[in-house]
């Protein structure tokens, strides 16, 4: 049975629905940028990255309101990194890095002073934490 007035149409033009998912404070319009849920039985909110997918009991936040997230009195807030975000190097990081490389760069008094480490691995010159100076193959 056909209708009249013919095919159904949406009441809702689809151009103005959006596939970008929403923070989910009332009255916020941006997009969400961070999902947050609740443990519970620990007393927790976990603010992590986005969800791939919009569950029932979670909800996505923007970036203003997740950087304000509060929790009440007792609960505590975990906010886990994102990790498609790239870390900005610390300080430490750049300070060992740099005497990293400087070590490196001589192993000959190292290797002349202490043997200790030489004699754990010939092809070993230097040690310093987990890091090692390897002699070239052609030496």
């Amino acid at each position: 049975m056909e209708s009249r007035r013919g095919p159904l149409k949406s009441a809702v033009p689809s151009n103005v629905v959006s596939p970008v998912r929403r923070c989910s404070r009332t009255a916020c319009g941006r997009p969400a940028v961070a999902t947050l849920t609740y443990v519970y039985a620990d007393s927790t909110a976990v603010l992590g990255p986005l969800a791939t997918y919009a569950e029932p009991h979670c909800y996505d936040l923007c970036a203003e309101h997740s950087e304000r997230l509060t929790a009440p009195r007792g609960w505590e807030v975990v906010r886990l990194l994102d990790g498609s975000a790239p870390a900005q190097p610390s300080g430490d990081d750049l300070e060992a890095l740099a005497n990293a490389v400087r070590e490196a760069a001589r192993p000959q008094e190292r290797a002349a002073g202490g043997g200790g480490a030489r004699g754990a691995d010939p092809m070993e010159v230097a040690r310093r934490g987990h890091l090692r100076v390897l002699r070239s193959p052609d030496n």
